[in-house]
């Protein structure tokens, strides 16, 4: 079964607007899981825009399904997540100052550097998934880490799915496929939604855990939170 997890930065970044504790963020996740929701993710970034460092210790006690904390592994945020000990963390390439996430790691480049994160993370008991691209070459020299799973960069799939969704998905199910047989986990997020979810899965069945956030949030504004995680969850099934 794929899990959802749901991404909740960009509430964070709704309440932060006015400052305050509205929209509650520790409500909002507890709700998700409520309502179905598998997992929470978050990405504590180093100007606190959206999730601050606060959050993540906040949550951590109350999120009860699979927590999950992605970003760039400089030494602040390693030593946070360390502290917090998430079921999952997700390394990111992100400069400090991205607006999102925009590209997979160059797994070749950061070979060792990325060895030697993957290490620590695991001996404190974390289980590790590195954000890469569909090169299988990249995929390869992720296992050289000695992760647990990739996370698959989805916004190609999300931008030529209209367009023609046969070759949007091809890159993706022979990446999916490539890390199967070395014996990774498969996560997929950026730009997911219900127009393009249910085609990916259909696909690429064997995938662990969606995190979808923009998309999820913005549908929730006018379906409410509850249905939308339904209609998200249903994407994940093929009934």
């Amino acid at each position: 079964m794929t899990k959802l997890s749901v991404n909740i930065n960009k509430v964070a970044t709704l309440r932060n607007a006015r400052g305050g504790d509205m929209p509650n963020l520790l409500k909002v996740a507890i709700d998700c899981e409520a309502f179905g929701a598998e997992g929470i993710t978050v990405h504590p970034r180093p100007d606190e825009r959206h999730v601050k460092m606060k959050d993540v210790y906040d949550l951590r006690p109350k999120v009860k399904t699979e927590f999950n904390i992605e970003g760039y592994p400089s030494p602040e945020f390693i030593k946070l997540v360390k502290a917090v000990r998430p079921n999952q963390v997700t390394l990111v390439p992100d400069a400090p100052d991205a607006i999102t996430s925009n590209a997979g790691w160059d797994t070749v480049m950061n070979l060792e550097f990325l060895t030697d994160i993957v290490d620590e993370f695991k001996s404190a008991g974390i289980r590790t998934s590195i954000f890469t691209g569909t090169n299988t070459e990249i995929i390869e020299y992720a296992a050289r880490t000695g992760t647990d799973r990739i996370e698959l960069y989805t916004e190609p799939y999300a931008a030529n799915y209209s367009k023609n969704r046969e070759e949007a998905i091809a890159p993706f199910i022979e990446a999916a496929m490539a890390a199967k047989k070395l014996g990774l986990g498969v996560n997929a997020g950026h730009d997911l939604n219900l127009e393009n979810l249910n085609y990916l899965y259909t696909n690429i069945p064997w995938i662990d855990e969606v995190s979808i956030g923009h998309a999820l949030i913005c549908d929730a504004l006018y379906m409410g939170l509850e249905k939308t995680i339904e209609a998200y969850k249903s994407c994940l099934r093929n009934d």
